[in-house]
């Protein structure tokens, strides 16, 4: 088993001993994720109420203390009505779902989440005329599960984390016939898990539009769909010459980097207590980790400390950032501050980075209590 690498604040790296760079983006990667079907998802999106490429930040000042040509932010904090990017992936499965069978006549729809997932879920079952039930563990918070009944789904409360709500919404879906719109992957499901993270590479698709030529690109872990989404894209389009991409996880919930150092789909147990709620979670997707295995560059796992600074960080520039949408910039900085690591992954004056800003502030009650302002209040107070 290869080694894990400590870094200081606590944060933990590891190389991808299954890295293939030379392998090509073929007919089997293809038929999970694509470029052709990237355009689809992102033309029918594109033609939603609201819609609007999210902001491009350029952190300038952050890019000069790392010693990077430029630091780019992608702040999916205004996302539709949902404060985070995963209206690409629930609202657009569930779109799918209602062109395929025709109709939305007697169709249930349900899912487990730490928040922001069911809350998508939600919102594209209500823009639809789609019944929704909606499980939570029982460490998602109040303000949380409150946002996804605001959008009219029926949210039910079970015990454990996240991987028992999972089972638990798959067990009820089951008895009561309806429809399972997850954003994980397992054996007997997975075509709806695709539309989710295809939604998900529209993010690479908007980020090119934008001007963003990364060297590298630091992306939440989870259960792996957002990160698989994005090196998909790269993937497919640049071949070798793509990105270096580095998974981010919490050190309390690191299924992702765990399966790479065991060389296999594995899990990780306990509560998966993270203030990174979203990327509670301790079983990788599998349809994620068929392209994470031999495409991702790297794994990293990062405690709540480091998530917390980089949201005062932000803050201070007048963006207010989440809990689980910093992850990605949080392992960048603890990176960049380690020569090892800047040499081991290529960062050096040259280096273009890129970041995607998941979510906005989820949970305002949260986000106070750790930056010590409202959401509001930071960005009226931008500079």
């Amino acid at each position: 088993m290869p080694d894990l690498m400590p870094m200081a604040g606590g944060a933990a790296f590891l190389a991808n001993p299954a890295l293939d760079r030379r392998r090509a983006y073929g007919a089997a990667e293809q038929a999970i994720l694509s470029l052709a079907k990237a355009a689809q998802a992102h033309h029918a999106i594109a033609a939603w109420d609201g819609y609007r490429p999210t902001p491009m930040m350029s952190l300038a000042n952050l890019a000069l203390e790392t010693g990077v040509a430029e630091v780019l932010y992608k702040h999916e904090a205004h996302r539709f009505a949902l404060k985070s990017f995963k209206a690409l992936g629930g609202a657009y499965a569930v779109e799918r779902l209602v062109a395929a069978r025709g109709s939305a006549a007697g169709l249930t729809v349900t899912c487990a989440t730490d928040g922001n997932h069911g809350r998508a879920v939600a919102w594209g079952a209500r823009r639809l005329g789609v019944e929704a039930v909606i499980y939570v563990h029982e460490t998602v918070s109040e303000g949380r599960a409150a946002a996804i009944a605001g959008f009219g789904a029926e949210v039910r409360r079970v015990p454990g984390n996240y991987d028992d709500a999972v089972r638990t919404s798959a067990q009820a879906a089951a008895v009561n016939g309806w429809t399972i719109v997850s954003d994980t992957s397992w054996p007997g499901y997975d075509l709806i898990p695709r539309d989710v993270m295809q939604g998900y590479a529209v993010l690479a698709l908007e980020a090119e539009g934008q001007g963003a030529r990364p060297t590298h690109v630091f992306i939440q872990g989870g259960v792996g769909g957002l990160a698989a989404g994005v090196l998909s894209w790269y993937w497919e389009s640049q071949g070798a010459d793509r990105p270096v991409l580095v998974v981010v996880e919490p050190d309390k919930a690191d299924c992702l980097l765990a399966s790479a150092a065991a060389g296999r789909w594995t899990s990780v147990g306990g509560d998966l207590d993270t203030i990174m709620a979203g990327l509670a979670c301790g079983e990788p997707s599998e349809l994620a980790w068929t392209l994470l295995s031999p495409g991702a560059d790297a794994f990293m796992a990062i405690p709540d400390a480091l998530a917390a600074g980089t949201m005062r960080l932000l803050a201070g520039q007048g963006i207010a950032a989440g809990e689980s949408g910093v992850a990605g910039l949080a392992g960048f900085r603890a990176v960049a501050a380690d020569p090892a690591m800047r040499t081991l992954l290529g960062i050096d004056a040259a280096s273009r980075v890129l970041c995607i800003g998941t979510e906005g502030a989820t949970d305002p009650a949260i986000y106070r209590e750790i930056v010590g302002r409202d959401a509001a209040e930071v960005e009226r107070e931008a500079p």
